[in-house]
């Protein structure tokens, strides 16, 4: 582009920002009721005037939930941040210790972790590795949790005759299935009439007992999956989203950053996996740790095309209510955790609002300035970014959104506003 089209680029640029601004001044002039001339001063007492219909981008202010709704939802994410706090209990992490094959875990944490070094000396002195040992013992422990240790069911087998079973609905819990943890028991029968054996499928949330029973959905898979990340010295989240589905976030001390693992997909680091790749509408994507909670929905949902609406509560709200929790587990750490945590934080906020510059800033290089300074909308470019989510794009077919239930539950039990059952 030579100099005299990029200042007639500018100029256009400017002018139609001028006029953007002057017909929002002109509609909100006659949109409101102007006094008379002559018209009495108000009273001294009368409150001032609002302006929240032109401020814009202001930071929020938390207040707390008002309504019914919002209560709602504080009470659900209330509940749903005890999970990691179940994942701290030192019987249950020996016992995971246990389960766990060490050598091999931390053999190919080795070798991986030699591969990346040899790649960074390759590309020059002072090269940082992509990642560091400690993350390679996490995508070690993710590739022996997807292909050898637990196990995807949909319909049990009948342990009668091994035939499928046909879901039937929902089941009374036992007592000994509600004494490990089970909340919810889905029936099935064999598919065989002269068969019909009935088989009985508990969604158990205790973490020790799916160390043992090795098998179930997506709530199963992040369970079980979050605790042995925390067994292996791993800081770790549990990221439940209003879409019906759960994973984990691991934090890289190398790279000073939360990092997306989804144990079901064998995925790392994939966070716009379930939208540029599976094509999913996203609302609401809140991570919880065992010292606090954050929405991290701008991490997962970059474009508005696949931002869902957010009507569970006013955003304020939402806000107190992560504070809230971040209080409520902070409360016994000393003045010096406190302070790093916070810092940690502050820097997630800034990559998380870098996510929306760095959007602003893609969707402003898909225009063409040709077609700008001809008054027409710009050509779209090829999005580089979104190459690395549609690796699991084979992921989202209908055949396979069936098969795991990823388009809704199973069984309704209760409201919506229920922790995820999958």
């Amino acid at each position: 582009m030579d100099e005299q089209k990029a200042r007639e680029l500018t100029d256009r640029f400017r002018q139609v920002l001028s006029t953007k601004r002057m017909n929002e001044l002109s509609s909100r002039s006659r949109s409101a009721s102007p006094a008379p001339f002559n018209a009495a001063l108000p009273p001294t007492n009368a409150p001032p005037p609002s302006y929240s219909s032109s401020i814009r981008n202001i930071p929020l202010v938390p207040r707390p939930p008002s309504d019914a709704r919002s209560m709602r939802f504080k009470n659900m994410l209330l509940s749903l941040s005890n999970m990691p706090v179940k994942w701290e209990n030192p019987g249950l992490l020996d016992e995971a210790l246990r389960v766990i094959p060490l050598d091999q875990i931390y053999g190919e944490a080795e070798e991986e972790s030699q591969i990346f070094k040899a790649e960074a000396e390759s590309l020059g002195a002072g090269k940082k590795p992509a990642w560091g040992y400690q993350d390679c013992v996490i995508r070690a422990l993710l590739r022996w949790f997807k292909r050898s240790f637990f196990t995807w069911v949909n319909n049990p087998a009948c342990h009668t005759c091994g035939s499928p079973t046909i879901a039937v609905g929902l089941a009374a819990v036992l007592p000994d299935e509600q004494a490990r943890g089970a909340s919810q028991v889905e029936l099935y029968r064999c598919s065989l009439d002269q068969c019909g054996t009935y088989e009985r499928f508990p969604r158990y949330n205790d973490a020790f007992v799916l160390l043992q029973t090795r098998k179930g959905r997506v709530g199963e898979w992040a369970n079980c999956f979050s605790m042995l990340c925390r067994a292996m010295g791993s800081r770790v989240r549990w990221v439940w989203n209003s879409e019906d589905h759960v994973w984990t976030e691991v934090y890289s001390s190398h790279r000073r950053r939360w990092v997306h693992v989804d144990a079901c997909e064998e995925s790392w680091d994939k966070p716009r996996l379930y939208t540029e790749g599976w094509g999913k509408k996203l609302a609401y994507c809140i991570a919880f740790s065992a010292d606090g909670a954050m929405d991290v929905t701008r991490r997962y949902v970059r474009t508005a095309r696949f931002a869902a609406e957010r009507k569970r509560a006013h955003e304020s709200e939402l806000l107190y209510i992560m504070n809230e929790i971040r209080a409520s587990r902070r409360s016994k750490l000393t003045k010096n955790d406190k302070f790093r945590l916070e810092g940690e934080d502050m820097a997630e906020d800034r990559e998380l609002r870098r996510y929306v510059a760095q959007q602003v800033a893609y969707e402003i290089c898909k225009l063409n300035p040709e077609d700008i300074l001809r008054g027409g909308s710009g050509s779209a470019r090829p999005d580089p970014e979104a190459q690395k989510a549609a690796e699991g794009r084979q992921n989202g077919s209908a055949e396979w959104i069936r098969s795991r239930s990823e388009s809704g539950r199973r069984f309704q039990n209760g409201p919506h506003d229920q922790p995820p059952r999958r």
